[in-house]
């Protein structure tokens, strides 16, 4: 994805990696708009980890992406701690966050954008689609 190329990623012990070595092998990327000031985000989050595991479980090229709307890096590294599955983030204070916000028109959160790896949108309802359909939903999204 043209956004993330050449971008580094965090995961929750503060590590980085490379976007693209990360996502190369993904064909379905998720990009997760949440905070963890936001009552509805800690309450989606863990019903979404829940999706991530089993998903990942099944060997499935996915990935998710979490974009942060925390008002510090610690507060956004404790979100990812207390209750996010071993998925990787746009790092805190990073352009990218405010790129993708506006590439995918985000206007509150928590939302769940999917996509495919070119970046084309599957689903702007990530969220119901998770939180209905379970697991199901990767299929759905992978057709």
């Amino acid at each position: 994805m043209d956004i993330l190329s050449g971008q580094k990623l965090v995961n929750k012990s503060r590590s980085t990696v490379s976007a693209d070595e990360a996502l190369n092998d993904k064909e379905i990327i998720a990009f997760y708009f949440s905070a963890h000031w936001c009552p509805p985000c800690r309450m989606f989050t863990p019903v979404l980890a829940d999706f991530y595991e089993e998903v990942k479980d099944k060997g499935l090229p996915f990935e998710i992406i979490f974009v942060s709307s925390d008002r510090s890096e610690d507060a956004l590294f404790d979100y990812m701690s207390e209750a996010h599955g071993d998925w990787l983030a746009v790092p805190y204070g990073s352009q990218t966050v405010d790129q993708l916000k506006k590439k995918f028109n985000v206007q509150g959160i928590p939302m769940l954008i999917v996509t495919r790896k070119d970046g084309t949108v599957i689903s702007t309802n990530g969220r119901s689609d998770v939180e209905s359909k379970g697991v199901k939903a990767f299929n759905d999204w992978n057709k």
